[in-house]
């Protein structure tokens, strides 16, 4: 990571403030549509330039919530569009029930984050209805445009880090005993990951001493590692883990057997950027929804301006993918996540990391 690109980020973060300032003067009123001082043909054009957003959870500590909707609605009031921006809290028939009622009151482009494939669906209804999808984060099929990190990169500096972890430990990859786990394969995003980290750990010469199936819930990611050190006999040199989530689970047994492990991880959580700087995990994909947000906002903007959307590569479907770069975090540049705005000190240095903390300057 540049200091150069922590410095965009650090922009881009100030940006979303000033234009949730903007916005909340900005964004016209129900009042002022009915009080006359509004023509027929500016409420129409306004309700032409609906914005509709669905996003899948709220659960505690997920992203949606304090980050993307905040930024999403700043960022959409303040070029002068409308914002539907609902969530489907972890519900499939929920999540149908939002686009049916978005789509029935009028949408100029719809931005979605699936859940367990009810995007789907909604794509194939917003589609017939003339109405643009842009699958934000995770992958939609028949989406118009995909919006996301570059997920098979993600996947490479995972397997990278498992590669230098090795390597620094004095062990050869090719003949380690690794154990490899992945997301759970219902979203489209995990084969990407995996995909990318094979690409570097196969480079290697590596292979998998044990493959557990794939999951993000945490709590089930700590069985199924329990039942891979058992397969492997105890015998571990390193694990390639999909996110932080589940990296902690995995750590916590190996704690518990007195084993410290290069272990990759995803997301740059809390969680995370403790075990990497307590040195537990050998360090985390960073993925500042800062700059995905701009990203979706251009996709947006280019739509409903009857302008060319640029992206950067292409799914195997054929769907335009504007790809945003990830940045690994390992214990020597946790600091420039705080800097960025994306941990406080107070989160990371509890007792127990209090020393770490100092030692590489997160104070």
């Amino acid at each position: 990571m540049t200091k150069r690109m922590f410095a965009l980020l650090s922009t881009l973060g100030a940006s979303a403030l000033v234009l949730a300032g903007c916005a909340g003067a900005a964004a016209p009123t129900e009042d002022t549509a009915g009080s006359g001082e509004t023509t027929t043909e500016e409420t129409t054009t306004s309700e032409a330039q609906r914005v509709c957003v669905i996003l899948p959870d709220a659960d505690s500590g997920t992203r949606w919530e304090p980050n993307d909707r905040p930024a999403l609605e700043a960022g959409i009031t303040a070029a002068g569009y409308e914002a539907d921006i609902q969530n489907a809290l972890a519900d499939t028939a929920k999540f149908a029930t939002i686009a049916d009622a978005q789509l029935t009151q009028g949408c100029a482009v719809m931005l979605v984050v699936d859940y367990q494939g009810a995007g789907t669906t909604v794509a194939e209804k917003a589609q017939a209805a003339g109405v643009p999808v842009i699958a934000y984060d995770r992958p939609i099929e028949g989406a118009d445009y995909y919006v996301s990190f570059d997920n098979f990169t993600v996947g490479a500096l995972q397997g990278q880090m498992i590669i230098d972890g090795l390597t620094a430990a004095g062990k050869d990859p090719a003949t380690a005993s690794i154990v490899y786990s992945s997301g759970d394969p219902a979203d489209g995003n995990a084969a990407m990951f995996l995909n990318g980290a094979l690409s570097v750990l196969d480079e290697a010469g590596a292979s998998a001493a044990f493959t557990m199936e794939g999951t993000w819930d945490g709590a089930k990611a700590g069985t199924l590692f329990e039942q891979a050190f058992t397969a492997v006999g105890g015998n571990v040199d390193a694990v390639l883990a999909p996110n932080d989530n589940n990296a902690s689970s995995i750590i916590a047994i190996l704690d518990k057997n007195g084993l410290s492990v290069p272990i990759s991880g995803q997301d740059a959580s809390v969680a995370g950027l403790q075990n990497v700087l307590l040195g537990k995990q050998f360090g985390t994909v960073y993925k500042p929804f800062g700059i995905q947000v701009t990203a979706a906002l251009e996709v947006i903007e280019a739509l409903l301006s009857g302008e060319e959307v640029a992206y950067d590569q292409t799914l195997e479907d054929g769907t335009p993918y504007i790809a945003v770069d990830p940045i690994v975090v390992t214990a020597e540049n946790v600091v420039d996540v705080v800097a960025n705005g994306d941990a406080t000190v107070e989160d990371l240095c509890t007792d127990e990391v209090a020393e770490a903390c100092a030692t590489y300057g997160v104070n």
